[in-house]
């Protein structure tokens, strides 16, 4: 969670590992009932996907999965709807 974060976050923002670490960051926290503080974090890291990557459909489609997971967890139903489609 945060110490793999803490670890690439001065890395440069489109770095793989560093995309990653904030995935993982954001899953870590929702799959642990923090599921609040995982919503901004989830949402960061879509923007960050579309942004760096807008032709990779398979890297927007897991970060776009995660945020509406979260959503759900959080009874944001139709949102995550939304996302899921």
């Amino acid at each position: 969670g945060w110490a793999c974060w803490k670890m690439y976050v001065g890395q440069p923002e489109a770095n793989p590992t560093r995309c990653g670490a904030l995935r993982n960051l954001g899953c870590a926290l929702r799959v642990n009932g923090r599921t609040a503080e995982a919503l901004p974090i989830l949402e960061t890291n879509l923007a960050l996907m579309q942004r760096c990557w807008p032709k990779s459909k398979g890297v927007i489609d897991f970060a776009q999965s995660d945020l509406a997971n979260c959503l759900g967890d959080l009874g944001r139903h139709n949102e995550a709807l939304v996302l899921k489609r």
